[in-house]
Formats: structure tokens, C-alpha cells, sequence
């Protein structure tokens, strides 16, 4: 028998921050997020997951709907489709939650693309930058 005590310890933390690159309209409008379902979530296209956002609802449960998709060139970089008070606009800032599980050990840097920093939020409200990914990393990966 195996356990696995890993996604018990890691279950319901962290956070994955991304942001809008651009928005698009496709049968719906589709935001380009700079995080990408196949190297940074690989569970949203392996499995039935769908990371909530902080002040996201379902699909067509607020005002404004988007499919978020990544900045590879994989036509399943889908990461869903969800719904906001208030219309995206380039620039803006999404946090996925629960993100820790899963999205650590199996991240990849498919298409070139960066693995997300690691940063530490402190108990005093400051962010320390734990690692950080770069080609030396990619590069290594080969």
C-alpha cells in the first residue's frame, strides 16, 4: 500500500498570480492569460479540475464571461471558462487558488514557457521571492 501525504499537506494553498496579455473574441471572448494550463496547471487538461479565481464565479454567473487560455501554441491551453463582476481589461491580475498540490511537481516549461516564481508571503504582509526560473532551468530540463 502507498500513501500519498503529499496533497493532504498541500491541499487548499498557494496561489498562482497571472495576468491578462490580451482579450480576444472567438464565439465568446477569450482572455490570453500569461499562465498556461499545459506547463503551470497540467490537472486542468488531465482531469476534471477547474481552480477557482478569487472573485470568479461559473460561467455566465456574473456579467461578464471568459474562456482563459494560455500563451502556448497547444490548442488545449484551456484553463476554463469563468464568469466576473466587471470586464477584463488587459493588464488586470487574476489569483488562482489552491495551487500548491500538484502544480509544483508537475510544471513544465513546454513551448519556452517560464516556470512561475516561488514567493513567500510573510506574516507581516511582505512577499519575499523564494526562487525564481530561468533558462539556465530550462535548459537543464533537456
Amino acid at each position: 500500500m502507498y500513501l500519498e501525504p503529499g496533497e493532504a499537506c498541500a491541499l487548499n494553498t498557494g496561489f498562482l498570480a497571472t495576468r491578462v496579455m490580451d482579450i480576444e473574441e472567438n464565439g465568446m471572448k477569450v482572455a490570453i492569460v500569461d499562465t498556461s494550463a499545459s506547463c503551470h496547471m497540467v490537472d486542468v487538461i488531465e482531469m476534471p479540475y477547474r481552480p477557482s479565481i478569487i472573485g470568479a464565479g461559473m460561467p455566465d454567473e456574473y456579467s461578464y464571461t471568459y474562456r482563459l487560455g494560455g500563451p502556448t501554441c497547444l490548442a488545449g491551453d484551456i484553463i476554463g471558462d469563468y464568469s466576473f463582476k466587471e470586464p477584463l481589461t488587459e493588464g488586470d491580475m487574476l489569483i488562482f487558488t489552491d495551487m500548491a498540490h500538484y502544480s509544483m511537481v508537475k510544471n513544465n516549461t513546454f513551448n519556452g514557457i517560464n516556470l512561475p516564481d516561488i514567493v513567500t508571503l510573510r506574516k507581516d504582509g511582505q512577499f519575499s521571492v523564494t526562487r525564481t526560473f530561468g533558462y539556465e532551468d530550462f535548459k537543464s530540463r533537456l
